[in-house]
């Protein structure tokens, strides 16, 4: 190839010997792999793992006496007893956009959002190709990654974060006759739990790699994403559903699930007509706020605590 650089031409070869550079990369993954696992994380991981572990049961607890909606055609979520009227439900494709949601209702899953990943024999093995997804089983992101951490994991870690398992967490029979602090006690508790579990993922995801796709959900642990032609977005079909990865962060393996939050000076339904006035908080956060748990300051300003109320319409 030949470039032109102030009148002069220079000529570039671009032939570059690929089988002369395979034992070099080969030999740079080894040698990488040798860095691995890091022991220091070890305790961390375990950390991270019985934060989860507390997390599910306290959410699974609190459940039983806070309502949880769902909307029929959308991932909207509410934390109440009757579901909000504000207009933003997107629907499906033959639905018009920006409706009332119809509300069913909800469950841990709509809490806890599962995400899956595959799970690798060794952190740094071959690439997993199409026609080998069904040869490895998928587990919890989280899960996987504190496996890849060096963490010792239990059978009922390596499940998935399905509603049954969720049930299988049990939570605390008879919640319904304790008193108002001990319900708070374990609000405060799982509050505990979710910002463990979340500053324990980010510490990991800076020592160890993950992925996640740039246009849907996927989620890789390792240090190159899979060739399983997973995509769902159907206008990057032409790519025959392969996905487009980048560096995961801590939302893509504990997703936060952000809802609308009901205020003191809030009416029962929020309406539609004052959602600029109204705020929001993730899910987990919002659920141990109804249980009376302590809220952290930096929820403050996205939960709007000492915001004006929304005008009333005469």
């Amino acid at each position: 190839m030949r470039m032109a650089f102030r009148g002069h031409w220079r000529s570039y070869s671009s032939k570059v010997d690929l089988k002369k550079l395979r034992p070099m990369i080969l030999e740079r993954i080894e040698n990488r792999a040798k860095d691995y696992p890091v022991h220091g994380m070890i305790p961390l991981a375990q950390e991270v793992l019985k934060a989860r572990e507390l997390l599910f049961q306290g959410v699974s607890t609190l459940l039983k006496l806070f309502p949880v909606l769902a909307c029929k055609f959308c991932q909207e979520v509410y934390i109440g007893e009757k579901g909000h009227l504000i207009q933003t439900c997107c629907g499906y494709k033959r639905v018009g956009k920006n409706r009332v949601h119809e509300w069913v209702h909800g469950g841990l899953n709509d809490i806890l959002v599962p995400v899956e990943a595959f799970h690798l024999h060794n952190m740094f093995q071959g690439v997993i190709k199409h026609q080998q997804r069904f040869d490895f089983e998928r587990v919890p992101a989280i899960v996987e990654l504190c496996l890849q951490t060096g963490a010792d994991l239990t059978d009922e870690n390596l499940n998935s974060d399905s509603l049954t398992v969720g049930e299988s967490y049990g939570g605390i029979s008879g919640i319904e006759s304790l008193a108002h602090d001990d319900i708070r006690v374990i609000a405060n508790g799982t509050l505990r739990a979710w910002e463990t579990l979340r500053s324990g993922v980010k510490k990991l995801l800076s020592v160890y790699p993950a992925k996640v796709c740039k246009y849907c959900s996927e989620v890789h642990v390792g240090p190159s994403g899979h060739r399983a032609r997973l995509c769902g977005v159907f206008r990057y079909e032409s790519w025959r559903g392969a996905h487009f990865w980048e560096k995961a962060k801590v939302d893509d393996l504990v997703p936060p699930k952000i809802v609308w939050r009901q205020r003191p000076q809030d009416p029962v339904a929020l309406l539609n007509e004052g959602r600029d006035y109204y705020g929001h908080a993730p899910a987990v956060v919002d659920l141990c706020s109804k249980a009376g748990a302590i809220i952290p300051a930096k929820y403050s300003v996205m939960m709007k605590v000492n915001g004006l109320a929304a005008p009333i319409r005469v």
